[in-house]
C-alpha cells in the first residue's frame, strides 16, 4: 500500500507540473529598465521591487497591474542586484559595485550599509533564513571564480565557501537544512548541508546543465528550484533530487532573476535584461520566501 501511495504521489506531481503554465507573459512595459535589470522581490501588499529602473543605481516599485515608478536611488557608487526581504518593512540589496549589502527601510526609504567587506568581488544575490542569516553569492566574472559569504544578523561578514565557479543564484530549502547555489559559467547547481548557525558542509553536485547560462534562483515550499536560464530564454524547475521537472519559456532571452508573489504566492515575476522589463508566469506551488514573509509578525 505504501508503495502505491508513493507511486501515486509521484504521478500526481508529474501530472500537476505537466499542466502548469509553460510560458511567461508580459507584465511591465518594455524598455523601462537598463540592461542590469535585476531583483526582484515582493512586499506584503503585492508590490514588486526591481533594480536599475531608467538608470543604474535605482530601485523601482511595480504595482499589481504592472505600472512602474521610482522607489529609491541608491547612494553614489552603489548598483543593486539581488533583493531579499528580511521582514515586512526591511529588504536587503546586493550592491555589486559598492561591495556592500545595503539595508532599505520600506516605510522611511532610509538606506544604510548593513555589511561591507573589501574582499567581496561583486555581491550578486542573497538568501535569508527565518532567523536572519544572510548568504551572499559573490562571483569574480573576470577570473571565472566565486565564493559565498555569510552575513550575521548584526552585519558581520565571514567567508562560508570558497574556490567555486561564478556563483550566482542562491537559495535555501524550506526546512533550512540545505543551501543551494549555482554557477553561471560552469552551469553547475550545488547543494550544501546547512547547520542552524550557518556553517556549510557536504558540498555536492545537484545538477549540471549542458548549455545556456544560470542566473537567479528561488525555492518553492516543496523544495523545487526555479532557475533563471540567462541567454536560454527559459526558467528551469529542478526537483530537490536534481531532476528537471518543468521548463517555462520566456519572451526575452536574458532572464536574470525570479521571485514569487501574488495572492497565493504562485505568481512568478522574472526580470528580463534584454527587454528591460518584467514578465510573469504561474507556478503550481507557492514560493518559500513568500511563505516566510507571511509568517512574519504583523505590523502594529
Amino acid at each position: 500500500m505504501l508503495r502505491f501511495v508513493s507511486f501515486l504521489c509521484i504521478i500526481t506531481g508529474i501530472f500537476s507540473y505537466a499542466h502548469a503554465q509553460t510560458s511567461s507573459k508580459k507584465f511591465s512595459a518594455e524598455g523601462e529598465f537598463t540592461s542590469n535589470c535585476e531583483g526582484p522581490a515582493v512586499d506584503d501588499d503585492g508590490n514588486v521591487y526591481a533594480v536599475n529602473f531608467a538608470r543604474d543605481g535605482t530601485i523601482a516599485i511595480i504595482n499589481k497591474k504592472g505600472k512602474t515608478g521610482f522607489f529609491v536611488t541608491l547612494p553614489k557608487g552603489s548598483t543593486g542586484n539581488g533583493i531579499r526581504f528580511a521582514d515586512r518593512t526591511t529588504f536587503f540589496v546586493a550592491d555589486f559595485t559598492g561591495h556592500n549589502i545595503l539595508k532599505v527601510n520600506l516605510i522611511t526609504k532610509d538606506i544604510s550599509v548593513f555589511a561591507n567587506e573589501p574582499k567581496m568581488n561583486q555581491p550578486n544575490d542573497l538568501a535569508i533564513t527565518a532567523k536572519g542569516l544572510i548568504f551572499c553569492s559573490d562571483p569574480n566574472w573576470k577570473e571565472g571564480t566565486g565564493q559565498i559569504w555569510l552575513v550575521s544578523p548584526d552585519g558581520k561578514a565571514s567567508l562560508a565557501a570558497e574556490n567555486m565557479g561564478t556563483t550566482n543564484g542562491i537559495d535555501i530549502s524550506p526546512d533550512e537544512k540545505t543551501l543551494y547555489v549555482n554557477e553561471s559559467v560552469q552551469r553547475n547547481v550545488w547543494a550544501f548541508d546547512l547547520s542552524p548557525d550557518g556553517k556549510l558542509s557536504n558540498k555536492r553536485l545537484l545538477h549540471q546543465f549542458a548549455d545556456g547560462g544560470l542566473d537567479g534562483m528561488r525555492s518553492d515550499i516543496q523544495g523545487n528550484l526555479y532557475i533563471a536560464r540567462h541567454g536560454k530564454g527559459e526558467v528551469a524547475v529542478l526537483s530537490p533530487e536534481g531532476k528537471v521537472i518543468q521548463t517555462i519559456q520566456t519572451i526575452g532571452k536574458k532572464v536574470s532573476n525570479i521571485c514569487f508573489g501574488g495572492k497565493n504566492g504562485k505568481t512568478c515575476y522574472i526580470t528580463m535584461q534584454d527587454r528591460g522589463c518584467l514578465e510573469i508566469f504561474k507556478a503550481e506551488t507557492a514560493g518559500r520566501e513568500w511563505a516566510m514573509m507571511k509568517a512574519f509578525p504583523q505590523l502594529k
